[in-house]
């Protein structure tokens, strides 16, 4: 069958789904190979739940009229959201970067929802399967599309961007994440810059911030929308911002007072700013926007337990995240202060190098109880008081069970395997 045809089949459908324990009834269920499981043995069941239709591509799994047999189920997916994006034909904004992706994009999506109907990537599934399943979550009522895309090797963000085909484009930052394999920083340049050849290959729109000396580079020769800290010929000059420890910012004649700790939000914040001024909303609709955006999902959220003030950040770490975290804890005026730090990973040849200059970022801080976990944390363990390091988070469980931890302020902070947000039930 071909691809216009299924989905003529599509449009008739309630929903896409690829996991039966989410199917919705009248939706089009997609069977895709995983590593440990063959989806294809589910057809069944998601007719059973209510699915219009299944797509497979295994012939063994043939069941009636309901199933599409196809050569590959994925590609099939992926060419799918490829046409039902040209047949909406409608703006795209595509996002990457190292740091701040989702946090980025879901502030862009409060700000143009102000004034359009929009819809934005659903949680982190920005791969090579959610960006397909995010294009084919718009419909002829979404103004503008949103889609964040992730990589962890090159040419990832090309291939995203073709079945995307974005008219506008933002990277957050480069910076020290997936080294293993993009096969270093320069690595992570080039395959994040896909974007960037991209827009440029299709004449379309770059947002830069002018304060990152790569994304000026890499964009000399792009249509750019330009913003920055203190930049008149830029096309939103950000006068002042501040974090103590929210974020605060102020443009033109506007101030805005974040619910986001860090310094390091700051960019992800104005680029919402520049993005939404770019597409017409009002300074006030985007002060509202963004004062009532709440972070959730481990990401720079600033929580009570107890007597505890807690920044929580723990949903995923590399160096790059890892530092400005650390940097933005250590200029905090707060008086007791206690940091958990997990283990970053797939940083490869360079994982312990990194490990030891998170440490070594934190060498000269006396008043810092400083709690190390993770084999490679664990590697390069130093004798300091205020050091301690597990090699498992079971470890520093048994300590944490006999120690009473009162009126700190705590920063928590790791790769997502280490799930270090589990620290919170034993505070």
């Amino acid at each position: 069958m071909e691809i216009k045809a299924i989905h003529q089949l599509f449009l008739e459908c309630s929903s896409i789904s690829i996991d039966t324990r989410k199917i919705e009834a009248n939706s089009l269920f997609v069977a895709i190979k995983g590593e440990r499981f063959d989806a294809n043995t589910f057809a069944k069941e998601a007719i059973e739940k209510g699915a219009a239709y299944v797509i497979i591509d295994n012939s063994d799994y043939f069941i009636n009229e309901k199933t599409i047999l196809v050569s590959d189920s994925l590609e099939t997916l992926q060419e799918l959201s490829k046409f039902h994006r040209v047949y909406l034909n409608l703006p795209i904004i595509a996002l990457t970067g190292s740091n701040g992706k989702t946090t980025t994009k879901e502030l862009i999506n409060v700000v143009l929802s102000e004034k359009f109907s929009t819809k934005a990537t659903v949680g982190n599934l920005n791969n090579h399967i959610g960006v397909p399943l995010t294009l084919l979550s718009f419909t002829t009522k979404t103004e503008i599309g949103i889609v964040e895309m992730g990589a962890n090797h090159k040419k990832e963000i090309a291939f995203l961007c073709d079945i995307a085909k974005p008219n506008y484009g933002y990277i957050t930052n480069f910076g020290k994440a997936h080294l293993e394999g993009f096969g270093g920083v320069a690595g992570v340049i080039i395959g994040k810059s896909e974007m960037y050849d991209y827009l440029a290959a299709h004449k379309k729109t770059a947002f830069v911030n002018l304060d990152d000396a790569i994304q000026v580079e890499k964009t000399k020769s792009l249509n750019s929308v330009t913003f920055g800290l203190q930049h008149d010929n830029a096309f939103l000059n950000i006068i002042a911002i501040g974090a103590d420890p929210l974020v605060a910012i102020d443009f033109e004649d506007t101030h805005i007072q974040s619910n986001l700790i860090g310094l390091y939000n700051a960019n992800n914040i104005s680029a919402a700013i520049t993005i939404g001024k770019y597409f017409g909303v009002a300074n006030s609709q985007i002060k509202a926007a963004i004062e009532h955006y709440t972070p959730d999902n481990n990401r720079s959220q600033l929580l009570q337990k107890g007597s505890n003030a807690i920044i929580l950040d723990a949903y995923n770490a590399n160096p790059s995240s890892m530092k400005v975290a650390i940097q933005n804890f250590i200029q905090l005026s707060k008086p007791n202060k206690v940091a958990f730090l997990g283990d970053m990973f797939e940083l490869g040849e360079e994982s312990i190098e990194e490990h030891q200059q998170i440490i070594a970022l934190l060498g000269n801080q006396e008043t810092i109880d400083c709690y190390f976990v993770g084999k490679d944390f664990y590697t390069n363990k130093i004798t300091k008081t205020n050091f301690h390091f597990y090699e498992t988070f079971d470890a520093l469980s048994e300590t944490l069970k006999a120690k009473k931890t009162e009126n700190a302020t705590v920063l928590i902070k790791g790769s997502r395997g280490m799930a270090l947000e589990r620290v919170l039930e034993l505070l």
